[in-house]
């Protein structure tokens, strides 16, 4: 948390904040948010910078500006407020863009998890993070045959494959649970295992689960808000993430919880039994 659903939905809400703000200081208070470059130079370059478009690449937001990308991954808890300069600084915000409007743009996050880059815009996507990521789920290059080939390789657990990034870019823990549902597929399932039918079925379902929660904002579950007080609405529509011993809305079936590579996983032990 956020996935994908949600950083789509913060990247549209800034775009529609901060499009063509131009950045006159920028103030860093936990210097290990900065990855990339150093904390002084990060806060140099970006003088004078101005907000050009807001992209997004797998979970990573790309800031477009004048002469560079300004990555920024939320990882568990991290989200952007938009204040006034003279605003008390609150006790969770690590970074703050102050803007020529007047406008701050800060970053909060309680766990300090995220991570930000500054990078030169003909480098960004051939070095990392970016060129470790896999195909968007909307990519005409993701297919069965990629899939399976990929699957072939990971003599893991499906749950804790559909995760790997570097191979379909975006899924997290939430819609992971809901894809292998409506795929019909064991959590537990080697990937080896994974037929060409079912590379078919999470390619479907992953596109139908993340566009439903696009639509809806993403899901509110934690702390997550795309805007101060603008909550996701999809968790509302979730099947079994989170249901543990409700009925499954298929079969009926008490919805299970397990851990599969560290995380809690829900499923349906009848309708998920391959």
């Amino acid at each position: 948390m956020p996935e994908l659903p949600e950083v789509e939905t913060v990247r549209k809400t800034l775009k529609n904040q901060i499009l063509n703000e131009v950045i006159k200081e920028v103030f860093v208070y936990y210097p290990n948010i900065i990855v990339e470059p150093s904390v002084d130079e990060f806060k140099r370059k970006l003088r004078k910078e101005k907000i050009i478009d807001i992209q997004r690449r797998g979970k990573w937001l790309i800031f477009v500006l004048n002469n560079y990308y300004l990555l920024s991954h939320l990882r568990m808890e991290g989200k952007f407020h938009l204040r006034r300069h003279d605003d008390e600084l609150k006790r969770h915000e690590h970074v703050a863009f102050l803007f020529e409007s007047g406008l701050e743009l800060r970053y909060n996050d309680t766990r300090k998890f995220g991570r930000m880059y500054l990078l030169d815009k003909d480098k960004a996507f051939s070095q990392k993070p970016l060129n470790e990521l896999g195909y968007e789920p909307w990519d005409e290059l993701l297919t069965s045959e990629y899939l399976k080939e990929k699957y072939s390789k990971k003599k893991l657990p499906i749950k804790t494959v559909i995760l790997d990034q570097g191979i379909i870019t975006g899924i997290g823990n939430i819609y992971a649970d809901e894809i292998l549902f409506l795929s019909k597929i064991n959590p537990l399932k080697s990937a080896t295992d994974i037929t060409d039918e079912d590379c078919h079925n999470i390619i479907l379902n992953t596109r139908e689960v993340l566009n439903k929660a696009i639509e809806l904002g993403g899901t509110t579950i934690r702390s997550y808000e795309s805007s101060e007080g603008v909550h996701g609405r999809f968790q509302n529509n979730l099947l079994v993430h989170n249901h543990e011993g409700d009925n499954c809305p298929k079969c009926g079936t008490k919805i299970a919880k397990i851990r599969v590579g560290g995380r809690g996983t829900y499923y349906c032990p009848n309708c998920q039994k391959n």
